[in-house]
C-alpha cells in the first residue's frame, strides 16, 4: 500500500517512525507550517515534519487543506490510503480521496470522549480505563466506523502527561495492526451508533480546553479537585489564585496535589491553610486540598517546601475563586 500520513506532535511523530519502521511506503507526509515559537519566536517546525526530514520523505505544508494547489499535489501521488494521527479536521475532498480510505487514530475509547482532549477530560471525569481507537473518517469529527480498539487502564496517580506517554507507545502497535488489517482484507467494523445503543452510552464529550477552564472550582469536592489537577497535569496546568493580606494576587499553576482530612472543627470552607514551611492546602466541603508540585509566574515548578522558603505564604493569605 501507498501511504500519506498527516500529523503534527510527537505523538503522530511516534506513530509515523512505526510505519516507517514496519516497511510500510509512505509516500509523502502533510503536516502543518512551520510556526515561531519560544521567546526568540523563530521558526520551528513539527516533530513530524522533524521525522518525515529523517526519512528523507516529502513533506506538504499547506495553511488551507481545500487549496487546489494542496489538493492537486495530494491527488498525484495516487496514494491508497491516507493514515492522520493528531491533526486538523480534513475536508471531505481530502479524507474521500484514496481508495482505501482514511482512518484516524484517537487517544480514547470511541465513542466516549470525541473531541480534542480526551486524554485530559477521562482523567479529569475520574476515569480506571481508557483508550486508543483507529476509525475511518466520515463527514462529522471523531464518529466514523470503528476498526480496532485498545484498553489502557488509569492509575489513581497518573497524570495527563503520562497517560500521554503511555498511549504514545501503545499507538505504534494500534496503528501498525490497523494497516497490516486493511492490507490483509481482514478489517471489520463497527458504526459508533451501533456500540452507542448496544451498550446505551450517555456520551462524554472531550472539547478543547483553554485558560479560562484550567482555574479550579473550590466548590467541587477533594475528589474532584484532586483529578483536574492531574487531567491537566503538566500541560496546560490547573490554576490557582491566593491574594495576600497586602492585595497582591498570585496565580500559581499547580501540578501535584494531595488530599488530606479535616481534622479541626473550626476549619472554613475556602480557607488558606498552611505553616508557611511544609504544607500550603485550601479547605473544601469534604477535605482539604494540599498543593505539593506548583509554579509561580517567570519560575520554574517546585515541590512546595522550595516555595515556601521564598513565597511567604501565611494564614491570612486568602483564596481567589
Amino acid at each position: 500500500m501507498k501511504i500519506v500520513y498527516f500529523g503534527t506532535p510527537e505523538i503522530a511523530a511516534s506513530q509515523l517512525e512505526a510505519i516507517i519502521s514496519a516497511g510500510y511506503d509512505v509516500a509523502a507526509v502533510v503536516t502543518t507550517p512551520d510556526r515561531p515559537a519560544g521567546r526568540g519566536k523563530q521558526m520551528h517546525a513539527s516533530e513530524v515534519k522533524e521525522c518525515a526530514l529523517r526519512h528523507g520523505l516529502p513533506v506538504l505544508q499547506p495553511e488551507k487543506l481545500k487549496d487546489e494547489a494542496f489538493v492537486g499535489q495530494l491527488r498525484s501521488y495516487n496514494a491508497d490510503l491516507f493514515v492522520v494521527v493528531a491533526f486538523r479536521m480534513l475536508p471531505e475532498v481530502v479524507w474521500n480521496m484514496p481508495p482505501m480510505g482514511t482512518f484516524n487514530l484517537h487517544a480514547s475509547l470511541l465513542p466516549q470522549y470525541r473531541g480534542a482532549a480526551p486524554i485530559n477530560h477521562a482523567i479529569i471525569n475520574g476515569e480506571t480505563e481508557t483508550g486508543l481507537t483507529t476509525f475511518l473518517l466520515d463527514k462529522e469529527i471523531d464518529t466514523g466506523a470503528i476498526i480496532l480498539q485498545e484498553k489502557v487502564k488509569i492509575t489513581e496517580t497518573m497524570n495527563a502527561g503520562e497517560l500521554h506517554d503511555t498511549l504514545m507507545h501503545l499507538g505504534n502497535s494500534v496503528v501498525v495492526k490497523t494497516l497490516k488489517m486493511i492490507e490483509n482484507g481482514e478489517m471489520r467494523t463497527e458504526t459508533q451508533d451501533s456500540v452507542i445503543k448496544r451498550e446505551g452510552l450517555a456520551l462524554k464529550p472531550a472539547p478543547k480546553i483553554f485558560k479560562d477552564d484550567c482555574y479550579i472550582n473550590w466548590n467541587k469536592s477533594g475528589k474532584e479537585i484532586y483529578n483536574f489537577v492531574r487531567g491537566l497535569s503538566p500541560y496546560p496546568a490547573a490554576h490557582a489564585k491566593l491574594q495576600n493580606p497586602e492585595g497582591e494576587i498570585l496565580d500559581l499553576k499547580i501540578f501535584e496535589t494531595k488530599i488530606s482530612e479535616k481534622n479541626d472543627k473550626n476549619d472554613v470552607v475556602f480557607d488558606v491553610k498552611t505553616d508557611g514551611k511544609s504544607y500550603l492546602g485550601v479547605v473544601v466541603s469534604d477535605a482539604i486540598v494540599n498543593f505539593t508540585v506548583l509554579q509561580q509566574p517567570g519560575k520554574k515548578s517546585m515541590n512546595i517546601a522550595d516555595f515556601l522558603r521564598g513565597a511567604r505564604v501565611s494564614n491570612d493569605w486568602e483564596l481567589v475563586k
